[in-house]
């Protein structure tokens, strides 16, 4: 990575504020990183929760996929050495919120063989309930 020789050029030549600036962005990358990896886990998380509760039924597989996407959310959600969170309660709350609308599109393609649009598998559903229960399924 071109941003460690960079930072390793700022160190020897005794640049500490511009190591500092570097450190804090590759922080910021690192974290942004990590929450686009929330958000994907938890489109798979939201889309077996949908099926779930539109079909009124559950399988297995679905089972799994929701244990599994739960426990790679917090897994990619600690820092390890520091114990604490990239995304606390409020922020992991608005992550399932944006990835709502892109787990609702999956679901309508898979739940009921695709029969209902995005739109109309949304009015089946209760959202609120489903964004509750993830959280849940998260933070348990």
């Amino acid at each position: 990575m071109e941003e460690l020789t960079l930072l390793r050029q700022y160190i020897e030549t005794e640049n500490y504020g511009d190591a500092l600036a570097l450190i804090e962005e590759l922080e910021e990358m690192s974290k942004e990183d990590k929450l686009n990896k929330i958000y994907s886990y938890g489109v798979i998380l939201l889309l077996h929760l949908i099926k779930q509760a539109a079909e009124n039924r559950t399988t297995r597989s679905w089972d799994f996929s929701i244990y599994n996407a739960a426990k790679a959310m917090q897994r990619t959600n600690k820092r390890r050495k520091a114990g604490v969170v990239y995304a606390n309660r409020e922020e992991l709350t608005e992550i399932l919120e944006d990835a709502f609308d892109t787990a609702i599109r999956k679901a309508a393609l898979e739940a009921f063989e695709g029969k209902y649009s995005a739109i109309e598998l949304e009015a089946q559903v209760n959202k609120n309930e489903i964004l509750a229960a993830a959280l849940d399924q998260i933070m348990n």
